[in-house]
């Protein structure tokens, strides 16, 4: 079992206690099998009344509103919200590329990851956080509940950079493994030599409420770097050897300004919510502000 100082490293107890005021919303309409604290727009039998509708034969007799019967000399049935429980898939890109900067990408995809999983327990929603490539054979269990914070962390620590499988195959494999509804969050820097859009595009084939986590360090949005340079690419080793200048530093941010723009209108044009963040931006923030503004928590 993880030490609370091991909980502490992703989550503060000032930050515990205030997401625990929160909780996760989706945009999309899911149908439960389990009773959860979440409630939908979907008409069904609870104590909630949503409108009514003429009635037709073999409707309930129990659900008629004989009040309007009685003024009105028509059958109504009476509508009602139905409880459904909601379900919170975090997705953690665990690539060479995501143990860059300090703290690295991945520590905090993990603190956003963690951050918006315990905001799913404390509601009572079903959690499953799983890294890119995770082993059929050792799946990331599906939790629910406030106790199960624990068993969250446990496998959030033993999420380690390098793993050898590209942004594609994970997130087909993950979607082939995960074909229910509920809210998706991709937590990624989107580096892959064959390119993002082919792994987004399994994403939107799922009925899923889809967000894109872009994270990237201030390192690579405003590198202090210059003269000759000797450069490694973590994904696959690759070296070149570049002489840094201003021109060529303006190109770079051009580039991955651009690079940016096309994720957001990738996902944008698709009905997938796009973020970027930064590693310099708190968590707190990052879920209270900005996650807020874009419909994700309440």
């Amino acid at each position: 079992m993880p030490s609370t100082s091991s909980v502490n490293e992703l989550l503060s107890p000032a930050l515990l206690a205030h997401l625990e005021r929160l909780e996760l919303v989706s945009r999309k309409i899911f149908r439960g099998r389990m009773k959860g604290e979440r409630r939908s727009r979907r008409k069904g039998q609870s104590v909630e009344f949503a409108d009514f509708r003429n009635y037709v034969a073999g409707d309930d007799l129990r659900f008629i509103d004989w009040n309007l019967y009685a003024r009105l000399d028509k059958l109504f049935l009476k509508l009602f919200l139905e409880e459904e429980d909601l379900h919170f898939y975090a997705l953690i890109d665990a690539s060479d590329s995501m143990s860059f900067g300090e703290p690295s990408k991945l520590h905090y995809a993990k603190q956003i990851a963690a951050a918006l999983g315990f905001v799913g327990l404390c509601r009572a929603d079903r959690v499953k956080i799983e890294m890119l490539g995770a082993s059929r054979a050792n799946p990331a269990p599906v939790l629910r509940g406030r106790q199960s914070l624990w068993r969250m962390m446990e496998y959030m620590n033993k999420i380690e950079p390098g793993t050898n499988v590209s942004l594609t195959q994970g997130v087909k494999d993950f979607c082939l493994r995960n074909s229910g509804k509920g809210i998706l969050v991709l937590i990624s820097d989107l580096m892959d030599k064959q390119g993002y859009e082919h792994a987004l595009r399994f994403l939107t084939a799922q009925q899923m409420d889809v967000y894109v986590l872009h994270v990237l360090s201030p390192e690579e949005l405003d590198p202090d770097v210059k003269g000759d340079l000797r450069l490694i690419d973590c994904e696959d080793n690759d070296v070149a050897e570049v002489t840094i200048s201003r021109p060529l530093l303006d190109r770079y941010k051009r580039t991955l300004a651009a690079f940016i723009d096309g994720a957001r209108d990738f996902c944008n044009r698709r009905g997938m919510a796009y973020l970027m963040a930064s590693t310099e931006t708190p968590v707190e923030q990052l879920i209270t502000n900005y996650l807020r503004q874009r419909g994700l928590v309440r």
